[in-house]
């Protein structure tokens, strides 16, 4: 059973989430010839207060 964990940055729209678990799934699926409904998506979505680079959070960079 493949299991995929993603972590993406916060403040996308549920159907963009729902579209990326359904193509990241039909991929794996493809890729490793296994039926749909053993693979596993995790999503985490991350806040941009919890997300760090070069040494500051993403929302101090956007900002």
């Amino acid at each position: 059973m493949p299991i995929i964990e993603l972590k993406i940055l916060e403040g996308r729209d549920q159907e963009v989430k729902d579209e990326l678990i359904a193509r990241v799934t039909q991929t794996v699926s493809e890729t490793l010839r296994v039926s749909p409904e053993s693979v596993r998506v995790l999503l985490y979505d991350i806040p941009l207060t919890h997300w760090g680079i070069a040494g500051k959070t993403v929302e101090k960079i956007r900002s």
